[in-house]
């Protein structure tokens, strides 16, 4: 069975730096565009700071058995090599940073507030500024705290009141300097996830992740461990009303905190295509879209994710025939998927859409240098059509922790070294960033 990230959630500086100039054009044109548009790229915090030994995720890949391939150890050591991170960001021409907030550092005991903790996350929202970058913050990218996940995780009715209290103390230590807020990471990818399995699947790797839980609640001594992304739960309604009521509470919660400071939610939105007569798209769309679509209204922007393209005929999902470029997984690279999945979600929500990840697992950079400047060009005809798009943020900054499979796939537009944490930024990191300084594609 191939799994993809979204199944389960899961050249050098001087290349970039002295890339040729563009000129940047004195006046808007047809190609430009919006003034003040976001250009940049994405990170979480679990994925690439390292040793997140408070999280849930740092359990599960520690446990026997485990269905992640190896654990995240130091993974990219961003922790400490984030100045040098944001020198690369700036200098590859892009103007924001997305970045996390890692819930487990900052409160590792209930109601426990690390003042270190909040302090180095102000330290990196100082050291975007500094740099002239906009601080896009996620306050939660799937990692909850292992005494969270203890009891029970987001299936626990008071979960939206404990992710409330700690959007409120982060808040209050860092909105000031914060430019975007996202409150959850794609909350609706429990499911995505189930969508993209068979009945027979889901049941064979239910049972896997079953035992992984188990293994999980027994190392710290619970009855029950519940992950941030996990996707072997049971009852998935109430999953995502808890989700939604924490969206909300803690969207308040940062409001009272910085009542002008914009914020939204990120969802992972496949480009969903109808097959044949009588094809399903639209009922699967309600079903895994249609809530958060709907509780997003008040928001001041929705995070579009997309990465990949599935086709419904009248019985569930069918099979796609690409014909050009595939990602890893082998399945195919289309680059309109970005703008459908834009356009489908504004109908719904219809509020400003920030592309807060978009991109594809390959370790061909090639197809990232293509799919790059392609998928952009659909998105402005979005935006040339009238969509409110703010911005574009690619996944990933930074080769990285891809979740159950280590460090195998590769989203980044920057390598790194395991043993040295030495960052090379690859051709398509200067493709993205020429575009971004010229505010245009061409």
């Amino acid at each position: 069975m191939t799994i993809d990230r979204r199944t389960i959630i899961g050249a050098s500086l001087a290349l970039a730096a002295t890339a040729a100039p563009v000129p940047v054009r004195a006046s808007a044109s047809r190609s430009s565009f919006p003034k003040n548009f976001l250009w940049g790229a994405a990170t979480s915090g679990h994925q690439i700071e390292g040793n997140n030994i408070n999280s849930d995720a740092w359990v599960l890949e520690n446990v026997k058995p485990t269905v992640y391939s190896e654990p995240s150890g130091d993974a990219a050591n961003s922790f400490e090599l984030w100045p040098q991170d944001l020198d690369l960001v700036k200098a590859l021409g892009f103007n924001c940073y997305r970045f996390s907030l890692e819930w487990p550092r900052i409160e590792p005991e209930p109601g426990h507030f690390s003042l270190a903790m909040l302090d180095h996350y102000k330290a990196i929202v100082d050291g975007c500024r500094k740099r002239g970058l906009t601080p896009f913050v996620t306050f939660n990218h799937y990692t909850t705290p292992r005494w969270f996940a203890a009891r029970g995780g987001w299936t626990q009715s008071d979960a939206a009141d404990l992710c409330a209290r700690f959007c409120d103390r982060a808040a209050r230590h860092l909105a000031a300097g914060i430019g975007y807020a996202a409150t959850l990471n794609e909350p609706n990818l429990l499911r995505v996830v189930r969508n993209g399995l068979s009945a027979a699947q889901f049941a064979g790797f239910k049972a896997i992740l079953d035992k992984m839980s188990e293994a999980a609640a027994h190392s710290v001594g619970s009855q029950r461990f519940v992950a941030g992304n996990t996707i072997n739960v049971d009852d998935i309604d109430a999953f995502n009303k808890n989700l939604i009521a924490g969206h909300k509470a803690g969207r308040a919660a940062i409001k009272a905190a910085r009542s002008d400071l914009p914020v939204g939610v990120t969802l992972a939105i496949p480009d969903d295509q109808p097959v044949g007569p009588n094809s399903i798209r639209d009922q699967v769309r309600a079903r895994t879209y249609g809530a958060w679509l709907e509780a997003v209204r008040g928001d001041d922007f929705l995070g579009v994710q997309n990465y990949e393209r599935v086709f419904w005929d009248a019985k569930g999902k069918a099979e796609g025939h690409p014909t050009g470029d595939r990602n890893a997984a082998g399945e195919g690279v289309y680059p309109d998927s970005l703008a459908n999945s834009v356009r489908y979600a504004h109908s719904v929500a219809k509020i400003p859409i920030i592309v807060t990840e978009h991109g594809v697992n390959s370790e061909d950079d090639a197809v990232r240098a293509r799919l790059i400047p392609a998928a952009l060009a659909e998105l402005k005809k979005a935006i040339d059509d009238g969509i409110p798009v703010k911005g574009y943020l690619h996944w990933s900054l930074l080769d990285n922790f891809e979740w159950i499979f280590g460090y195998k796939y590769r989203y980044g537009l920057i390598a790194f070294d395991r043993s040295t944490f030495k960052r090379s930024p690859k051709p398509s990191a200067s493709v993205l960033g020429g575009i971004a300084r010229r505010n245009a594609i061409r």
